[in-house]
């Protein structure tokens, strides 16, 4: 019976997985931007010596995104911006350009727009983008483009910002500070921008935490079953040594 040892382990190495990405998942339930991720598993077959049929194991495969946007949630701050559509926010890091859908932002000492850490948020030149001292309003248009009041002057336009988009989402990995990174070439996305709007997480706390219960109903299942074989084993052993 060790094949059916392993073959629990297996499983319970995949469902403390999960449970890792459903903790992950509740973790940012409030992190704007945040975008949810499930397991996703594929079976392994062995065929073992002497064995008419293949053991089926169970295989970690990787984790997979869920691209839908979470809900647009008014802020009426300025300087918070929601990206309608699919896309990102491209920022300047000390590691080189990430991507964001985090669209919180504020004012340096320097006048740049910059993310809760400090990095700048990139506009169409990529450079970042600088409001003047003596501004009295911002203005971001649905295409990104921001203009800021002046006193004694009309608007003035500062810039547009950066909205890109990849050929391959899933292929965008996650960095620190819920940051995103890829060795993609970004292209333009078809998005637009939402000035006064904070994109929530898209993670729904209830569902989470539904399958948080159902994953350990089954990692409890598989804890008991190498309890009892473990318990086997041992009689087993007892009962041998008896005999001999």
């Amino acid at each position: 019976m060790e094949n059916a040892t392993y073959i629990a382990l297996s499983g319970q190495m995949a469902v403390q997985r999960q449970m890792d990405v459903i903790a992950n998942n509740l973790a940012n339930s409030s992190t704007a931007g945040f975008k949810g991720e499930e397991m996703l598993f594929s079976q392994y077959l062995v065929q073992p010596r002497g064995a008419g049929n293949p053991l089926a194991f169970v295989e970690d495969a990787g984790t997979v995104r869920d691209l839908r946007q979470g809900p647009i949630a008014k802020t009426s701050n300025p300087l918070d911006l929601a990206i309608s559509g699919q896309g990102y926010f491209a920022v300047q890091t000390p590691l080189g350009t990430r991507y964001t859908r985090n669209g919180h932002f504020q004012l340096d000492s320097q006048g740049q727009v910059v993310t809760n850490e400090g990095y700048a948020l990139l506009g169409t030149n990529g450079q970042p983008l600088i409001v003047p001292v003596n501004s009295r309003s911002i203005t971001v248009a649905a295409d990104g483009t921001v203009s800021v009041g002046q006193t004694g002057g009309l608007g003035t336009n500062i810039g547009q910002v950066q909205l890109v988009d990849f050929a391959a989402p899933q292929a965008v990995t996650p960095s620190a500070n819920g940051l995103w990174v890829t060795d993609q070439t970004p292209q333009p996305a078809n998005a637009t921008v939402q000035q006064g709007m904070i994109e929530e997480s898209n993670v729904q706390p209830v569902v989470e935490l539904t399958r948080m219960m159902s994953v350990a109903r089954e990692s409890a299942m598989a804890k008991n079953f190498l309890d009892e074989e473990d318990q086997r084993r041992s009689n087993a052993i007892d009962k041998l040594s008896q005999v001999s």
